[in-house]
């Protein structure tokens, strides 16, 4: 691993073009509803925290109570369990749908359990308690996980397949993996696709969660104010991904909040509007997991923000012709997964190049061969090069096109002071011709920022013969 500076954040992605989804019996989109269950392990000095719970609730303005019980907010989360809960299974019981349960709540909530396990619901784990993570040291967090794990098993009577701790830390998603008994982890909302995520030699599914189509919004500053407000956001979501097909859409609930019956009914007409679509795929979070690994599995590739220095100048320092100083400056850059395309290198080898000095941009110049000229001729061209001309035709000239072309090599060089440059896979030969007689006219200074923009070009295209 690399001692240069590394950005950890992939801030690309699938980029312009996501991978299938292949949804089953080709589904347009795939719609996943989970059920924060959270009622009963919230911050409470009963269960052991220093105070008392000031999110998500009603209570507008709502400040932790230290050393003391908070009757109204209790209250709020009671019904969450003893009616919102209730509401809520009546109307989903039918369709598949991810509980998110929080440990110590789900211990306390035997009849809701009962419940889910006989609507067939999945129960992930959202963590032991419903607190506050972001200082928690890391030996405790991996600790809390793991018994939450114990406590989830003897619950519910089987392990937890997904996780999400929501009130997360920098290192929660990395714990989760580490633990190696998750199909997927979902705290994140980075894409509307499942994506992959490395760890050491673990790769764990990430199956990114929501918090736009969410009903904590009702409990947050400009957020949803009514019921209609939220069904519009859903549908405008749901139209959207539906019409771009092969995506995935999560909604968020929680029982103390869409469980009031002013909203409640938002969510019904929701679920009424997808269910007049054809292809639509309800599925909890465990069946697109599983859907997801099957069909994109995982394969590990080489990450160039990950190469050694000698690796790295070894892969791309003859990107530009004869010119690895740029290969070895681009190393020093701050990379990161952003960098591990071929658009992503080049961006890091073109910053050094467009910022190198005078001299050292004519040098890369300089190291481009003649086209068609002599060191082709003698087949001393890289095999880049030679590719690249021959793709082009320029191996196969004439008697008289090859004289055409050393004239105007000779021409062009006597007045620009450096070779003519073009990506050649850009053309064919009579656009290069055509292109080569264009350009001798030039200024010079027009015609050497044309050359540097051809050989950054010509680096884009080997790039992605070596990167795809």
């Amino acid at each position: 691993m690399t001692n240069a500076p590394r950005y950890p954040r992939d801030m690309t992605g699938y980029g312009r073009t996501p991978p299938q989804a292949n949804w089953p019996n080709g589904a347009r989109i795939a719609v996943q509803i989970v059920l924060n269950y959270e009622e009963g392990g919230e911050n409470n000095i009963l269960h052991g925290d220093p105070a008392s719970e000031a999110f998500l609730s009603e209570i507008v303005g709502a400040a932790a109570w230290p050393g003391q019980r908070h009757a109204n907010m209790e209250s709020i989360y009671e019904y969450g369990a003893r009616a919102g809960f209730w509401r809520l299974h009546r109307m989903l019981n039918h369709l598949p749908v991810t509980v998110y349960g929080v440990a110590t709540a789900l211990a306390r909530a035997p009849e809701q359990v009962h419940a889910m396990k006989a609507a067939g619901w999945e129960i992930a784990s959202h963590g032991l308690k419903w607190v506050e993570h972001k200082d928690m040291p890391e030996a405790e967090e991996r600790a809390q996980i793991a018994k939450a794990i114990v406590l989830h098993e003897e619950v519910v009577g089987s392990r937890p397949r997904g996780w999400y701790t929501g009130r997360s830390s920098e290192n929660t998603i990395r714990l989760a993996a580490e633990e190696g008994g998750f199909k997927y982890v979902a705290d994140a909302y980075a894409d509307d696709l499942p994506y992959w995520k490395e760890f050491g030699d673990s790769d764990q599914l990430i199956v990114p969660y929501t918090l736009d189509c969410n009903d904590m919004r009702f409990a947050t500053p400009q957020g949803f104010n009514a019921g209609s407000q939220f069904l519009d956001y859903l549908k405008a979501t749901f139209d959207e991904l539906y019409a771009e097909g092969g995506r995935m859409m999560s909604v968020g609930l929680h029982c103390r909040l869409v469980g009031r019956p002013g909203r409640a009914q938002a969510l019904r007409q929701f679920v009424e509007y997808v269910q007049g679509h054809d292809d639509v795929w309800f599925a909890t979070r465990e069946e697109i997991a599983d859907h997801w690994a099957s069909t994109n599995p995982h394969v590990r590739k080489v990450r160039p923000s990950q190469m050694s220095k000698v690796d790295f100048v070894t892969a791309f320092g003859g990107i530009f012709e004869h010119s690895p100083w740029i290969a070895e400056r681009a190393y020093t850059l701050e990379l990161g997964p952003t960098h591990d395309t071929a658009i992503g290198v080049l961006s890091a080898l073109c910053r050094v190049f467009r910022t190198a000095s005078m001299d050292e941009r004519i040098g890369v110049l300089h190291a481009h061969p003649d086209l068609a000229g002599k060191l082709a001729a003698a087949k001393q061209l890289t095999a880049e090069s030679t590719a690249e001309q021959a793709g082009a035709g320029l191996d196969a000239l004439t008697d008289v096109e090859r004289d055409q072309f050393q004239t105007l090599n000779a021409n062009y060089v006597a007045k620009h002071g450096f070779p003519f440059i073009i990506a050649v896979r850009d053309h064919t030969k009579a656009s290069i011709m055509q292109n080569f007689e264009a350009r001798i006219a030039h200024d010079s200074e027009t015609e050497f920022d044309e050359a540097c923009r051809q050989v950054e070009r010509i680096a884009e295209f080997r790039l992605q013969d070596t990167l795809g």
